[in-house]
């Protein structure tokens, strides 16, 4: 995949374990959101506040049902019945007009494309959409790897091209706010780590991110902090390193062979130097893996939430 513009990231807005939404003026700011669905009696969303400064790449993390996508239908403007308070670039969700979608970029992890058109028809069609600038169809197709499927039909796409696409026509205007669901699905590793570069480049360039993930994987490695959501609340907000290491044990774990057996054995970063046992085992060549002891974040959402996802 091609990146064909290239930006100096916001300065705090990622980079380092000091992220945080406190750089700058938030550009989402929410405060005691709460959603409740007609004929339910319990609260979808119960009392939600968070903030994403710009350039932040931010993640919900969560199980089915915790109430991602109800956050993200509030922050598009696709559900209007809610409590509490929700601004994004410092305006009231419900002071904004029409205006407010040429300046955000929305991928939902269900594809939505016209199927009897093709891939750059389609792009084409959504430019129109918009009144500022829009990128060229074709440096968006190889933007996600679509370059050579240009002209064919998006109704013979896979999902994993359909979900590339999605992508492609959420940055065709140059969104200053990207909401994404689930950015990797359907793809393979190799079509998930590039598109997980071309949403790090543009953050980089100053464009905030707020995705909505259940993939432990893509949050990891893409957002600066994560929220971890469960039954419609916020159990802990903090970036990934800093969850692994607040969580984790410091050591490492060797695993080696003995009298033709494989064993293995934990050692703290303290009592490293107090090992002499380990630089024999080394020097004999017995040593076959070293591994630190890093929490995984999956350890660490199990911790926190007392939740397997």
């Amino acid at each position: 995949m091609r990146r064909h513009r290239r930006g100096t990231r916001p300065e705090g807005a990622g980079g380092s374990d000091s992220r945080g939404a406190d750089t700058g003026a938030a550009v989402i700011s929410v405060e005691d959101l709460r959603v409740r669905y007609r004929g339910t009696d319990a609260d979808a969303v119960d009392g939600m506040t968070f903030a994403v400064a710009p350039g932040e790449v931010f993640g919900f993390l969560g199980p089915s049902g915790a109430g991602k996508s109800t956050v993200q239908r509030v922050l598009t403007r696709l559900l209007r019945g809610y409590g509490g308070r929700a601004s994004v670039f410092g305006r009231p969700l419900d002071r904004w007009g029409a205006d407010y979608h040429e300046r955000i970029g929305v991928g939902f992890e269900l594809p939505v494309a016209f199927g009897k058109l093709t891939a750059a028809e389609n792009l084409a069609a959504v430019a129109h959409l918009y009144r500022r600038p829009t990128r060229p169809v074709g440096e968006l197709l190889d933007l996600v790897d679509l370059g050579a499927a240009a002209d064919r039909r998006v109704d013979g796409f896979s999902k994993g091209m359909r979900m590339r696409l999605n992508l492609a026509r959420a940055l065709a205007h140059r969104p200053d706010l990207l909401f994404l669901d689930e950015p990797t699905g359907g793809q393979d590793p190799v079509h998930a780590a590039a598109l997980r570069d071309v949403v790090r480049d543009e953050a980089r360039q100053g464009t905030t991110v707020f995705l909505t993930t259940h993939d432990m994987a893509t949050a990891d490695r893409l957002c600066d902090r994560v929220a971890f959501v469960v039954e419609g609340r916020i159990a802990a907000v903090d970036a990934p390193r800093a969850f692994k290491l607040r969580y984790g044990r410091p050591g490492v774990r060797v695993e080696y062979r003995a009298g033709g057996r494989l064993d293995s054995r934990d050692v703290s970063l303290d009592a490293l130097a107090a090992a002499p046992d380990l630089a024999d085992l080394f020097a004999g060549g017995a040593v076959e893996t070293v591994h630190t002891r890093e929490a995984s974040l999956d350890d660490v959402f199990a911790t926190v939430t007392r939740t397997q996802l």
